[in-house]
């Protein structure tokens, strides 16, 4: 009996065994596959690396320099303690040498983070990220079982602050992933960051790779590479120029963008002050945006080439139309318009206009050309949408409806005031006066290469907004106003260039303040064929509030420095 009840506790417990094996091994099989794969196969992301960046001239504008990953096998390493007081102490002295106004107290939370890394029950731990190579050499001298590196790209910027708005620069997105922001760097991210590979290996329980184990590796991919329109040596002029500008004039801030009118094709860009792409995090916020294309402003007396140009494409005025209302003081409802210098030409012609930068002739063009037509070729010339550049932070400030213009918007628009524009808009719509006619879309990036295969941006008519005849007639005008204008004297010799000064208030708390101005200055040159179009500008410079004694000067330096780069041969006669 009591043989019996032995055996069937026996073959009791052989079912609870072989019940539990089957449980293990057929039920739970899948679920413990994987749980056994996750301790012994181990995959991380391979970096793919991000295209680089060259000026027009293949310099390289941007580009990636090697760094390191620094990371510790927490279950080999047998002094936590003292290891993360050793690499505290490596890392602390190196950002000390960098910033001295570092809190050594510092050195105490790096201690504590690292020897938490360390402490942690994992196999593999970040430690620090973008170790350059000096750290890297002075942490391997002290052959630390269980610290190693891991190979890494950062970006690089060869020329420092250079062309900084056109480019960019990269920083970590909220998954700690490269990510362009601003400039061309934001504007074409997709396309040159590179795709990212996979390695997967087999790992022991030292969490070292076994030799003989499982191994799959799919390479990454490189991002495309970026070709600009930039010209590096126009660049240095303009920036060089500008800077000086800048500093002399006391302006608050100051920009100038060049482009080839033929193709829209940017040639340099710049706006002060700037800040260094490389080390983005130690210049405030303000200074990321580019304010060619993402701060608007009232043109002022710039824009009036464009609304004289606009009338005698409707062939309601001639060149030598005479104003009938120019013997004073204009008044229009409450508003008595003058002009920037109290002084008035009676039956001026529309090119005395442009020479004296006439506030009441240019009332007298806007009543002709009239709300509709005004309405009409803002929007021809590109105003109140988006040009299409490339880069990423660009705004287009809205229009007024056409049913919400009076009669003194109708008058304050046709001189630059009561309507914004942005740095791009004018230089592209001052374009189109000196190509023939021809809106064109801008563009920075001139090609997109990818090993072999290069696709090139093709330049691109946005519309015809002129006749050639009429872009002719406007360019004579522009360049009576740089021989006979308030900026003359600053003029190059044996150079013809067309041009026109602005000065226009800032419009604070609903009124405009009569001592805060933006000077500004666009023009193009040579006439005859024109290489590029320019506009220049500051904003509240101190050391004087009119463009023709700041705009212009600047304006004139930087083209004439560029026309002799480009081998133009003087006109002497």
């Amino acid at each position: 009996m009591r043989l019996n009840f032995l055996k069937i506790i026996y073959l009791l417990a052989l079912l609870a065994i072989v019940l539990r094996l089957f449980y293990w091994q057929v039920i739970r099989f899948d679920d413990l596959s994987v749980l056994a794969e996750q301790q012994h196969l181990v995959s991380r992301t391979l970096e793919g690396s991000r295209g680089i960046i060259l000026s027009s001239d293949g310099f390289i504008l941007a580009s990636n320099k090697p760094v390191f990953l620094l990371f510790g096998l927490p279950k080999l390493v047998k002094d936590k303690t003292k290891t993360s007081e050793k690499l505290a102490g490596i890392i602390f002295n190196s950002k000390k040498e960098e910033n001295s106004k570092i809190n050594p107290e510092d050195i105490l939370y790096l201690k504590t983070d690292l020897l938490s890394k360390l402490s942690s029950d994992l196999d593999w731990v970040v430690l620090k990220k973008d170790v350059d190579l000096e750290i890297k050499n002075e942490i391997e001298k002290m052959n630390i079982q269980g610290i190693d590196f891991e190979n890494h790209m950062s970006r690089f910027y060869p020329e420092s602050s250079s062309a900084a708005h056109v480019l960019g620069f990269v920083g970590s997105d909220p998954l700690g992933e490269q990510m362009g922001y601003f400039g061309v760097e934001g504007f074409y991210n997709g396309r040159i960051k590179g795709v990212g590979g996979l390695l997967t290996e087999e790992k022991d329980a030292g969490g070292l790779p076994i030799m003989a184990g499982r191994f799959f590796k799919r390479e990454p991919k490189s991002g495309y590479n970026l070709i600009l329109n930039i010209d590096r040596t126009i660049q240095y002029i303009v920036e060089k120029k500008l800077q000086a500008g800048v500093e002399k004039y006391g302006a608050k801030s100051g920009g100038v963008v060049v482009m080839d009118p033929k193709t829209g094709g940017i040639l340099a860009m710049a706006s002060f002050p700037n800040y260094d792409p490389a080390n983005f995090t130690r210049f405030p916020k303000e200074y990321f945006k580019n304010p060619i294309v993402a701060d608007s402003f009232e043109p002022g007396s710039i824009f009036k080439i464009l609304v004289m140009s606009a009338t005698l494409n409707e062939n309601i005025i001639k060149s030598d139309t005479k104003c009938d209302i120019c013997s004073g003081p204009v008044q229009i409802s409450e508003y008595l318009i003058k002009t920037w210098n109290n002084k008035y030409y009676p039956d001026s012609t529309m090119s005395d206009v442009i020479i004296h930068s006439d506030n009441t002739g240019m009332v007298f063009v806007g009543k002709k050309l009239g709300i509709e037509k005004m309405n009409q070729y803002l929007n021809d010339f590109g105003f109140g949408s988006l040009t299409g550049i490339d880069l990423q932070d660009e705004i287009s400030p809205d229009l007024r409806s056409k049913n919400q213009w009076r009669e003194i918007d109708l008058a304050t628009a046709s001189f630059g005031q009561g309507i914004a524009v942005t740095g791009i808009q004018m230089v592209t719509a001052v374009g189109a006066l000196a190509n023939g006619g021809n809106l064109m879309e801008p563009h920075i990036v001139k090609k997109i290469q990818s090993g072999d295969k290069i696709e090139e941006i093709k330049p691109r008519v946005v519309k015809k907004v002129v006749t050639p005849e009429v872009a002719g007639m406007i360019t004579s005008m522009m360049v009576d106003a740089v021989e006979k204008g308030e900026a003359k004297a600053f003029a190059p010799k044996g150079f013809k260039i067309a041009g026109k000064t602005g000065t226009a208030q800032i419009p604070v708390a609903g009124h405009y303040d009569p001592d805060k101005t933006i000077a500004s200055f666009v023009g193009f040159a040579p006439v005859d064929d024109p290489k590029f179009v320019m506009l220049v500008s500051y904003w509240e410079p101190s050391s004087s509030i009119f463009g023709s004694e700041t705009a212009a000067p600047t304006f004139f330096e930087i083209a004439q420095d560029i026309l002799v780069y480009f081998n133009t041969a003087p006109d002497l006669r």
